[in-house]
């Protein structure tokens, strides 16, 4: 998509603080973070949300959840962290790309979801 910030981001055509990246998938450092590890997880195909998984794009989707666990691990988020896709406006999606957040590094608050 040729407007999408997060297909910009994963093409190298704005910078970011990449963290992990395979033929599916890119990660990068939130720019605003909300937890001291706040990582974004995104399908290097572009579909706006998790209304939009299908057969086509599964091995995306599979990929980007495979990535986390690597990322968790390479972050060293052995006491828990949490996985978070908002799904359109109402579900509080800004960017409609599908992306995951990866918040860790302290204990979590319940009340964030």
């Amino acid at each position: 998509m040729e407007n999408c910030i997060f297909c910009k981001i994963a093409a190298g055509e704005i910078p970011s603080n990449k963290v992990y990246e395979d033929e599916h998938v890119f990660a990068f450092r939130d720019i605003a973070p909300q937890a001291p590890v706040h990582i974004l997880v995104i399908p290097k195909k572009h579909f706006a949300s998790m209304n939009e998984v299908c057969g086509e794009n599964t091995l995306y989707a599979a990929k980007c959840l495979e990535a986390i666990a690597l990322i968790a691990k390479q972050e060293k988020l052995n006491k828990g962290y949490r996985v978070i896709s908002n799904c359109g406006e109402d579900g509080g999606q800004t960017v409609m790309h599908l992306h995951f957040h990866i918040l860790g590094g302290e204990k979590l608050s319940e009340k964030m979801v």
